[in-house]
């Protein structure tokens, strides 16, 4: 049983995740941003552990409101649950913990 996750900013960033992976489920969407954000296809991964790139990939998503009831459709998720998530990610405030 997986640990329940109460951080708001490692939430958001999960919920980005989720964003990357329902981006990538879609071709002509993941050449849109591919194209956009200047990452390469093999560099997906790894950027996908910078939070400044998650929070991009949330800026991608919350553009179109087609785009956002897709994904909140796909991952069944609230919108202001996404909006929320997309906040956190781009509050200035915050700065990650680096060991």
């Amino acid at each position: 049983m997986k640990k329940p996750v109460h951080n708001p900013r490692e939430v958001a960033e999960i919920v980005a995740v989720q964003a990357l992976s329902f981006i990538a489920g879609d071709p002509e969407r993941l050449g849109l941003f591919l194209a956009e954000s200047g990452i390469g296809p093999e560099t997906l991964r790894n950027a996908a552990s910078d939070p400044q790139f998650l929070a991009s990939v949330l800026d991608f998503v919350m553009r179109d409101d087609a785009t956002v009831k897709a994904f909140a459709s796909a991952s069944q998720l609230h919108p202001t649950n996404i909006a929320a998530a997309h906040q956190a990610l781009n509050d200035p405030r915050w700065e990650r913990d680096v060991p």
